[in-house]
């Protein structure tokens, strides 16, 4: 129904999605159709719900699925390698894998990262890179502000 204000259910999550079914048909399409989106607000759940809710009606969308990573306090590159090795079923960085950025540019997916903010000037110039090296890699982050890693969209909650 065109213009429901009725909240999504989030999935399993313990609350609903900030967000109208309008609003998150819109947000589907710019992730399908763009390289980088960023959801941006001032809670933190809402925007973690989103993205996360988002990532699970995607993955089948993306040969590789969808890899949702927690930025950790550091936000190094480091700490943004070491997450996508441990995220479940996810192929990820196989022993021997010097350069993850390589391995990850035969990838089809979306990587979702939620907490964006985070992440510290090494960790966006790495994301540039991987994005110039992966064509068919997608991002989806959630923070207070946009992701500054070249042209992306913003969804303002």
């Amino acid at each position: 129904m065109m213009g429901d204000s009725r909240p999504t259910p989030s999935g399993g999550a313990t609350g609903t999605l900030p967000t109208t079914s309008t609003e998150l048909s819109r947000l589907l399409t710019a992730v399908r159709r763009g390289r980088v989106l960023t959801v941006t607000g001032r809670f933190h759940e809402a925007r973690s719900l989103l993205v996360r809710d988002v990532a699970r009606r995607l993955a089948s969308n993306f040969c590789d699925g969808a890899a949702v990573v927690t930025v950790s306090p550091d936000g190094g590159v480091r700490g943004l390698v070491a997450a996508l090795g441990c995220v479940p079923g996810m192929p990820f960085l196989p022993c021997g894998t010097a350069n993850a950025a390589s391995w990850m540019a035969e990838r089809d997916m979306l990587l979702v990262l939620d907490g964006s903010d985070r992440l510290g000037p090494e960790a966006l110039t790495w994301l540039r890179e991987l994005l110039a090296a992966a064509p068919g890699l997608r991002i989806l982050a959630a923070g207070r502000h946009p992701l500054a890693v070249g042209q992306g969209r913003v969804h303002r909650l």
